[in-house]
Order: C-alpha cells, then structure tokens, then sequence
C-alpha cells in the first residue's frame, strides 16, 4: 500500500495514477473538504489530522510501502510531521513538489511571511483581497485595525474557514466563499465589485490558479503582494505525477497491492 498525504488539486491524478500502476493508495487528508481522490476501487481516503506518531502507527497497520507527500506547497508544518513519521518507520518518502512560476508584472511584491505580506499590502492605502485561505488571518487583522482599509478574504466554504474569519473579527460582507482555482474573469469580478487595489496570494503555482489571480490584477493595475515558499528540501522530490510513478516503482518494484 502507499500512503498518499495530499488534500490539492493534485490528488486525484496522483492517487489515480498509483492505483492504475496497481498499488492500492490510501488517501490522507487533514480536512474533511470535498475532494476528488480518483473513483479508482483501489483507492481510499481517510481525513483528519494527525500527530507525527498517529502517522507512523498508521503506515504500520496498513502495510505501507512508500509514503507520498503532496501536500500543499505551504504546508512546511505538515511536511515536517510528514517526514519525522517516515524516519520513524524507516519507510522510503517520495516528495511531490509543485512547479513553481515566474511573472512579468511590475507590481509584484514578493515577502518572506505573511507578517511582512500584511504590512506592505495595506502600505498601498487601497483595499486588500486576501486570497491566502484562513489559516494566516491575523496579521492582515491586525493591519487593518491600524490602517482602517477595508480587508476582505475568499476562503474555502468549511465550518474551519468560517471560525477563523469571524476570530479575525472579519464581517460577513468582507469575506468571500469558494473553491478556486478562480478564471481571470472571476477574479476580475471580485476586484471590481469591492473595488480591490492589492491582492495577496501564496505563489501556489497553475494548480492554485495563481496566474489568472496574476493577469486579473494586471488588467485592473492592482498590487500584487506574493508570500514565498517555506524552504523545502527532500530526497526522491518529484515535480511531475510521472516521476512519482517513476519513484515509487524504483522503491518499490511494480505495483502488487
């Protein structure tokens, strides 16, 4: 069995192509949010997050083979879990890692945290779309508490997303509910409906409708402000769903359940 850690747009092709080349893959996410895992009958998922030990007491029960991490480019805490409970059951960890995008847009900002994200995004004294999810909400709390501009922030439609904005004290009418990615016409809605003049997002890559959140905002002349990546670093990292299957079947021959 592999055990895949994923909860992105890419889990299903992931588990699909697992599944496919004949391993049964068992799906591991920390919410409960609608997701498409593949309808192959060789794959499961299970959902909730777990604590480093769960993890390990978990590839032992089911037999694992190979974990697989693909996780959300910003997930860094969860990779790190991720990677102790690998070492802890000396099982091999493949790393899928999402292809990162470089963008020709004079109002890009780039920022190391979402700390220093918040101060330069209300430094521009328009209001401020927070695409970023509801895990990072109280810098840019904090930030308009001083500046008075007006925040708003699109997060999942999840009872979690729900509980973080109104802990940020954010309004009903300043957040936004959906699941991206989002078109460039979507995104353009959104900006001209709250009369938005700087985005904030993560650099999530295609997957994470990054590049339409980019083109949006040039075409309405926005500030764009990028939180980079945590630093990431793996043995077998692979940047494609093939090189996955690639890894997997160098680890662990071809797939026999």
């Amino acid at each position: 069995m592999i055990l895949l850690f994923g909860g992105t747009s890419e889990t299903a092709r992931l588990a699909t192509a697992l599944a496919d080349a004949g391993w049964r893959t068992l799906v591991s996410t920390a919410t409960d949010n609608a997701l498409d895992v593949g309808n192959n009958p060789l794959i499961e998922r299970r959902m909730g997050r777990m604590a480093k030990d769960a993890m390990a007491a978990l590839a032992r029960e089911r037999g694992v083979k190979v974990i697989v991490d693909a996780t959300h480019p910003y997930a860094a805490e969860a990779k790190t879990v991720i990677a102790a409970a690998a070492r802890d059951t000396g099982l091999p960890l493949v790393s899928f890692f999402r292809a990162e995008n470089a963008y020709d847009y004079e109002r890009i900002h780039y920022v190391k945290d979402h700390d220093e994200a918040a101060v330069t995004a209300f430094s521009f004294g328009n209001p401020v779309l927070l695409t970023t999810g509801s895990r990072n909400l109280a810098p840019y709390a904090r930030e308009r508490a001083k500046n008075g501009i007006r925040l708003i922030a699109r997060v999942l439609p999840h009872p979690e997303s729900a509980a973080a904005c109104q802990a940020a004290g954010l309004a009903d009418d300043e957040v936004i509910t959906g699941r991206g990615p989002f078109t460039v016409d979507e995104n353009i809605a959104v900006i001209r409906q709250y009369g938005i003049g700087t985005l904030v997002t993560k650099e999530s890559g295609d997957a994470g409708g990054v590049p339409e959140k980019i083109e949006a905002a040039r075409r309405e002349q926005c500030h764009v402000v990028i939180v980079d990546r945590p630093e990431q670093s793996a043995t077998n990292a692979c940047g494609t769903v093939d090189e996955v299957i690639a890894a997997v079947r160098r680890i662990a021959g071809n797939g026999n359940g």
